[in-house]
C-alpha cells in the first residue's frame, strides 16, 4: 500500500502563541507522528531561530518544513536548517497570473524566471526543497507544465498544489489534479475551504496519485483530525495508509486544542507557586533561573545557558525580571558566539552645552583595554571609541533602538547591523541603559566579525 504522507500547518497558521505553546504542540505532533511540522517563513527576529534549534532538538521523525518566498527568507531557513537531518525547505510563490502580476508585479516568462533562480539557489543549500505552488487551481494549464519542467531541471522532487479559492467540487479537483500526475513529479495538495469541500477533495486526489497531503489542527481547511481517520478507517479501499497513531489521535488532538486554547497569551504569566507573573532577581540561583527558562519552552544547552545566567544577572542587578525581560535576556544571549571582546564599565558625559565623550573599558584574552573620544552625541561618541580600543573602523550599515518592557524601567533593545568585507553583521545588546544597549549590540556585531575570521 502507499503511505500517504501528512504535513501538519498548526504553527504557521497561529500568529499569537507563546513560545512554549509552540513547542508544547511540536512534542504533541511528533509523538501523533506525523510526517511534517510546517513553519512560516523565518522572520530576523532571534526567537524564530531559537525555536527552529529548540524543536529540531526533540523532532526526530518528522520533517521540520520552513517557508521560503524570497531570497533573504532562503537564507534565514537555510542557516536555521543547517545540520538538521530532516530538514525541508518549502517554497511558497503564486502561479495564477492575477496574483503573480499584483504581488510580485512580473509577466509570466518573468515569474518563470525568478522561481528558477530562487529554487536553484534553494537546491544548492544540500537540503530537500518542496514547491508550493498558491493559487493553483486558478493557475494556466501551460504556465503550470512550464513550472513543472523547471522543477524537474532543478531537482525539486515535490510539487504542492495549492487551492485558496476553495469552489471545486470534488469531481473538477480530481480532474484537476490527473491532469498534471503523470509529469514525473511527487504531488501533494494543500486545500482551503469553509463548507468541507478541502476534506473531500483531498480524500479523492488519493486515488489521483497525490502522497502529501497538508492539515492542520485549527485554522485550516483539511482536517488534521478528519483526514488521519478517514485514512485510518477506509485506507484499504483506497490502497493507501499513513503513519499516524490512530489509537492515540484523540487524546493528543484534544492536548493540542487546550493549548490553542490559551493562545491570547502572548506569554505565560505564572509560576510554580499559584498564577503570579515570574519575578526573578538577582538574589535567584541558577537552578531558580534554569527552572524559569525552561518553564518558558527553551531548551539551551551549557555553554548557551550560562551566557544567558551571565546576562541575567547584569539585568537583574538593575531591575526585577519577569517573563518578557526574561524572553528578550535569552534571544539576546542564547545566540551569540563566543566573546572576544567584553564591556566591563563606560562611562558617558553629554550636555547642550558640552561635546559628547565618552570613556570605555573592555576586556580581551584577559586583558584591559581602554579608550577615550569625543563624538556628535552620546551613541557616536561611544562607537568612536569602540573603534579606537579594537583598532579597526567598521561600516555602520544600521542602528536602531527599541523599548522591550513598558514603564520607567523598561529594557532598551539596540540593534547594530555592521558590514565588513562586504559583508553584514548584526549585533544585538539589552540594558535599562539605551547606550548601554547600543554599546553591547556594538561590540555583539564586532565578536561575530571576528569569529568567522578566525
Amino acid at each position: 500500500m502507499k503511505e500517504i504522507k501528512i504535513f501538519d500547518k498548526t504553527l504557521s497558521l497561529i500568529k499569537d502563541l507563546s513560545f512554549k505553546g509552540k513547542t508544547e504542540i511540536a512534542k504533541e505532533l511528533e509523538s501523533l507522528n506525523v510526517n511534517g511540522l510546517e513553519f512560516d517563513a523565518l522572520s530576523d527576529k532571534k526567537e524564530d531561530l531559537l525555536l527552529i534549534k529548540t524543536v529540531s532538538s526533540f523532532v526526530k521523525n518528522a520533517k521540520i518544513s520552513i517557508g521560503v518566498n524570497s531570497e533573504e527568507t532562503l537564507k534565514r531557513a537555510a542557516d536555521s536548517l543547517a545540520g538538521i537531518k530532516n530538514a525541508l525547505l518549502r517554497i511558497e510563490l503564486p502561479v495564477s497570473f492575477v496574483r503573480i502580476e499584483y504581488e510580485f508585479h512580473k509577466k509570466p516568462p518573468k515569474m518563470l524566471e525568478y522561481i528558477k533562480g530562487l529554487t536553484l539557489e534553494a537546491v544548492k543549500t544540500g537540503i530537500e526543497v518542496e514547491f508550493c505552488a498558491l493559487d493553483a487551481t486558478r493557475a494556466d494549464k501551460a504556465f503550470l507544465l512550464s513550472l513543472i519542467e523547471i522543477l524537474k531541471e532543478t531537482g525539486v522532487k515535490t510539487l504542492t498544489l495549492s487551492d485558496e479559492e476553495g469552489k471545486m467540487l470534488p469531481d473538477e479537483f480530481a480532474a484537476f489534479v490527473s491532469s498534471l500526475s503523470s509529469c514525473g513529479i511527487d504531488l501533494g495538495v494543500d486545500l482551503l475551504s469553509e463548507d468541507g469541500l478541502s476534506l473531500a477533495n483531498a480524500v479523492t486526489s488519493l486515488k489521483e496519485g497525490v502522497s502529501v497531503v497538508k492539515t492542520a489542527v485549527k485554522n485550516h481547511g483539511t482536517s488534521t483530525e478528519a483526514f488521519s481517520k478517514i485514512i485510518s478507517e477506509y485506507g484499504l479501499s483506497y490502497e493507501v495508509k499513513s503513519n499516524v497513531k490512530s489509537t492515540e489521535l484523540k487524546k493528543i488532538i484534544t492536548s493540542i486544542d487546550a493549548i490553542l486554547a490559551d493562545k491570547g497569551n502572548k506569554k505565560i504569566k505564572v509560576d510554580e507557586k499559584g498564577g503570579k507573573k515570574l519575578k526573578l532577581t538577582a538574589n535567584d540561583d541558577i537552578k531558580t533561573v534554569k527552572k524559569a527558562i525552561t518553564y518558558l519552552g527553551y531548551e539551551l544547552d551549557e555553554e548557551e545557558f550560562e551566557a544567558v545566567y551571565e546576562e541575567f544577572l547584569r539585568v537583574a542587578s538593575k531591575k526585577i525580571v519577569g517573563n518578557e525581560e526574561l524572553d528578550a535576556i535569552v534571544a539576546s544571549a542564547a545566540t551569540q558566539v563566543p566573546a572576544t571582546f567584553k564591556l566591563i564599565s563606560f562611562i558617558i558625559n553629554s550636555g547642550n552645552t558640552i561635546s559628547a565623550s565618552a570613556q570605555i573599558t573592555l576586556e580581551k584574552d584577559g586583558k584591559t583595554l581602554q579608550g577615550v573620544a569625543l563624538g556628535d552625541g552620546p551613541i557616536d561618541a561611544a562607537f568612536l571609541t569602540l573603534e579606537k580600543i579594537i583598532g579597526r573602523k567598521f561600516e555602520l550599515e544600521d542602528f536602531q533602538i527599541q523599548s522591550v518592557t513598558s514603564g520607567k524601567e523598561a529594557m532598551g533593545s539596540a540593534v547594530v547591523k555592521l558590514r565588513s568585507d562586504g559583508k553584514l553583521y548584526a549585533g544585538n545588546g539589552l540594558s535599562t541603559d539605551i547606550i548601554g544597549a547600543s554599546i553591547r549590540a556594538y561590540i555583539s556585531a564586532v565578536n561575530k566579525i571576528v569569529f568567522e575570521e578566525k
